[in-house]
C-alpha cells in the first residue's frame, strides 16, 4: 500500500492514528480498532497507520484483518519518533493519536510535545511513572492552553487499577467509609504464560532511573493528600491470601501511583474536571460520579496459586532489581531476557495460542467501617470488607489492546464532555464516562464477590 499524502491541504483529518502499528503491542491494537472502523454507533470513520516502515505497516494491517482482505482506505504514514517534524505532520492530520512505541522512556516525548503542540489528542500504554510524571511536569500548562488531552496508561497498565479501584469505592454506601483497597493480581493460562518483552524492559529501565524519578518528585510541589478516615495500613510484603487463593508479594508497578494521582487530583477537584463544552445534565452526572468516589489507601500484590510459582516471581524479581542498577547487568536482563525471567519473557514474544489462552484475574478486596465515626475512634480497626474483581483476556497484548482502543472511542464520542486539554492519569478523565460499560462489552468484567462484616479484636 502506497504512502498517504500527508502535506495535502484538502485531505481531511483522520480521527485516529495508530504509532507504532506493526509492533508487537501496535498490531493487537489495529486488529481490536478494525472491529469498529465504520462500525454502526462507533466514531470511528477513519484510521490511518504509522511508523517508520511502510512495508512493515502494511505487513501488520494485513495480519490484523485477516481472514479477510485488509480494507483499502486504512492510510499509511511514514513517522519516526526521533523526527519532530514528521510528528508534527502526523499530529496535524488526526484528531487523537494512540501511542505504541516504547519504553516511553526512549521514545515517549517526542511524541507527547508533537501532540501538545499541535493540539492532538494522546493516548498511550504506558507503565512508567517516571515518563508520566516527567510529562506532566514539562507539558500540562502548555497542553491546557493548546487543548491537547495526554493521557497515559491506557492499557492494562493502569485502567483495570483506576477503574477496578472506583469500582470498589463505589460500593462503600454511606454511612460506610473505607479505609483501604489491596489489589491482587493473578495471571493464568491454559499454557505457558509468555509476557510482553516491553514491559519486561521498562521494568529494566526503571529499576535504573527509581533515582530520577525520586529527584523528579523532591523537586515538584507536593501534591495534595486526600482525608482518608482510620490509620493507615500497616500489611506484609509477602502473605498468603487465603481469601483469593494465592500466595503474593507486593509489585512494584505504576497502579498505585497512578490511582494515587488520580486521588490526588480528586482532593483538588472534588467534583472531578469539567468538561470542555459540556451541557447542565452532563455536569450533574460527573458530579453526582464523584460524590460516589470514596478515597482509600491503595496498593497491589502479585500472586501465584503454586508456592513454586510463587518463589519464581521472587527469583525474577530479584535478578531485576540486583542487576537492573548496572550497566552490564542491563546488557544481561535485556540480551537474556528468557534466562533472567525464568522463561516468562523473550524477545520474539508468544505465539497467537499462548495469547489466547492466557487470562487475568485481579481482586480488589476493601476494608473500611461500617459506619464513618468508627474510623474516628483511637486504634480503630476495619469492621467491613468488600471485595470486588476485575477479569479479561490475556494482559499484554489482547487487554491493553481492548482498553486502548475503547478509551480512543471514548474520546472520540464524548470529546466535549472531556477536560479542554493537560496531561491526566486515566481514572481522572474517564471515571464519569462510559468506559467500564465499553469494557464489559468487550470482555472485561467488574463484579461484586462479596460483602461481610469482620471480626472486631
Amino acid at each position: 500500500m502506497a504512502e498517504s499524502p500527508s502535506q495535502t491541504a484538502t485531505y481531511p483529518p483522520f480521527d485516529m492514528v495508530i504509532l507504532g502499528a506493526s509492533g508487537f503491542t501496535g498490531k493487537y491494537v489495529v486488529r481490536e480498532a478494525l472491529k469498529f472502523l465504520n462500525a454502526p454507533s462507533s466514531p470511528l470513520r477513519s484510521l490511518a497507520l504509522a511508523g517508520r516502515s511502510p512495508a512493515r505497516l502494511s505487513s501488520a494491517l494485513e495480519w490484523a484483518a485477516q481472514p479477510g482482505p485488509p480494507p483499502s482506505d486504512i492510510a499509511i504514514l511514514t513517522a519516526d519518533a526521533t523526527d519532530p517534524e514528521s510528528l508534527g505532520r502526523l499530529c496535524s492530520q488526526t484528531k487523537v493519536i494512540l501511542n505504541c512505541v516504547g519504553p516511553f522512556r526512549f521514545y515517549g516525548e517526542p511524541v507527547v510535545a508533537a501532540c501538545v503542540e499541535i493540539g492532538c489528542d494522546y493516548l498511550d500504554i504506558c507503565g512508567e511513572p517516571e515518563f508520566m510524571e516527567r510529562m506532566e511536569a514539562k507539558y500540562h500548562a502548555k497542553a491546557v492552553e493548546t487543548g491537547s488531552l495526554v493521557i497515559s496508561a491506557c492499557g492494562f497498565d493502569s485502567i483495570p487499577a483506576e477503574l477496578g479501584f472506583t469500582f470498589n469505592s463505589r460500593q462503600w454506601t454511606e454511612p460506610a467509609v473505607v479505609n483501604r483497597v489491596e489489589a491482587y493480581l493473578s495471571l493464568e493460562s491454559q499454557k505457558r504464560i509468555i509476557g510482553n518483552f516491553g514491559t519486561y524492559e521498562s521494568a529494566v529501565h526503571g529499576v535504573a532511573n527509581v533515582d530520577k524519578l525520586q529527584e523528579l518528585r523532591r523537586s515538584r510541589p507536593r501534591r495534595s493528600r486526600p482525608t482518608i478516615p482510620g490509620p493507615p495500613p500497616h500489611g506484609p510484603t509477602i502473605e498468603n491470601q487465603k481469601k483469593v487463593g494465592l500466595w503474593a508479594v507486593k509489585l512494584p508497578s505504576a497502579d498505585p501511583a497512578v490511582v494515587r494521582r488520580t486521588l490526588s487530583m480528586l482532593a483538588d477537584n472534588p467534583q472531578g474536571i469539567p468538561g470542555v463544552r459540556e451541557g447542565l445534565q452532563q455536569c450533574e452526572k460527573r458530579q453526582a460520579f464523584w460524590s460516589t468516589v470514596k478515597p482509600a489507601h491503595f496498593g497491589l500484590k502479585i500472586g501465584s496459586k503454586s508456592m513454586l510459582g510463587f518463589l519464581r516471581m521472587i527469583t525474577v524479581g530479584i535478578f531485576i532489581g540486583a542487576l537492573g542498577g548496572t550497566a552490564i547487568g542491563r546488557w544481561l536482563l535485556l540480551k537474556f531476557p528468557s534466562v533472567f525471567s525464568l522463561g516468562w519473557f523473550k524477545k520474539k514474544g508468544p505465539s497467537e495460542e499462548e495469547v489466547r489462552s492466557a487470562s487475568f484475574k485481579m481482586w480488589f478486596i476493601g476494608q473500611g467501617y461500617s459506619n464513618g465515626e468508627l474510623a474516628m475512634e483511637r486504634n480503630a480497626t476495619p469492621d467491613t470488607e468488600i471485595m470486588t474483581r476485575v477479569t479479561g483476556p490475556e494482559i499484554g497484548y489482547l487487554t491493553t489492546s481492548i482498553i486502548l482502543v475503547q478509551c480512543g472511542l471514548t474520546l472520540l464520542s464524548q470529546r466535549d464532555n472531556l477536560p479542554k486539554g493537560g496531561t491526566f492519569p486515566p481514572g481522572i478523565v474517564f471515571g464519569p464516562t462510559d468506559l467500564q460499560e465499553r469494557l464489559q462489552k468487550n470482555g472485561i468484567s467488574f463484579d461484586v464477590i462479596s460483602k461481610i462484616s469482620l471480626p472486631v479484636e
